[in-house]
């Protein structure tokens, strides 16, 4: 045999171990795609009943999808109008991706875009925590804004005052560890229920403050601590929450629940 009949031979059974190769990472991956949505989901509802303080990490699979189901109610809200969109399944909706279709979302630009999000999707996903007779025991809005490394995807809950909050999480982020990965200290998550978000003509006041917040402050209600040696996570946090509770966000939204008593 020909070294160039070799080197042919060797190339051809490199090229058929590629294909092969590929075809079962590609058959892998379609195979697999439907556990992955489905692990998403499941990790976004426990995150969902861990901030309005229904479940923990505890929670098997199964009662994490019994509890969501039993108290979790979700709508679609248009973030322009404030109304709900009935004509639309919560369940299926995704408002990440509607947020990257020109149809379904605007570009922010400036100052409008303080959480760094460069597009708002028109529609999103709200979540209402419901008592047993119907009445609301607390409503969780989706957050997200860019930190030091990342975008933070989260929640905030609040009271049906639509004022005191009741938790603040986040669900995704790639922020340093022992640095801006303290957003998922329990001690510092701890900080946030009972803070005030507005002041009585609705504009947000939450604020977070570097140096710890001074309790005899009249200013200490709506102030929480910084994140120590993460000024920008910080910022970040800080920035998504005015965001997403300002005009651009769910400001319209929450005006239209207080004026119809929530």
């Amino acid at each position: 045999m020909s070294h160039k009949e070799s080197t042919s031979r060797t190339l051809l059974v490199a090229l058929a171990v590629s294909l092969v190769a590929s075809v079962f990472v590609a058959g892998s991956a379609v195979a697999l795609k439907p556990v992955q949505i489905e692990n998403r989901l499941l990790d976004k509802q426990r995150s969902i009943l861990a901030i309005a303080g229904l479940g923990d990490d505890k929670l098997s699979s199964r009662e994490v999808k019994d509890l969501f189901n039993s108290r979790i109610k979700a709508r679609v809200v248009d973030l322009e109008t404030g109304e709900y969109r009935d004509d639309i399944d919560p369940i299926t909706f995704d408002p990440l991706k509607a947020a990257k279709d020109p149809k379904t979302s605007a570009v922010l630009k400036g100052s409008e875009d303080i959480a760094l999000i460069k597009r708002r999707e028109q529609f999103t996903t709200v979540y209402m925590v419901e008592q047993d007779d119907g009445q609301l025991e607390s409503l969780i809005l989706p957050i997200r804004g860019y930190g030091l490394w990342s975008t933070l995807h989260g929640f905030l809950a609040v009271k049906p005052d639509l004022n005191t909050v009741v938790g603040l999480g986040f669900y995704q982020h790639a922020e340093t560890p022992g640095l801006g990965g303290e957003v998922d200290n329990p001690k510092w998550k701890g900080m946030w229920p009972g803070k005030t978000l507005f002041d009585d003509s609705g504009k947000p006041i939450i604020k977070i403050v570097k140096g710890g917040v001074d309790p005899s402050s009249p200013d200490a209600g709506h102030q929480v601590d910084a994140l120590a040696g993460a000024t920008l996570t910080t910022n970040g946090v800080d920035n998504l929450l005015q965001f997403w509770l300002g005009e651009q966000g769910f400001g319209t939204y929450l005006a239209r629940l207080r004026q119809q008593g929530a």
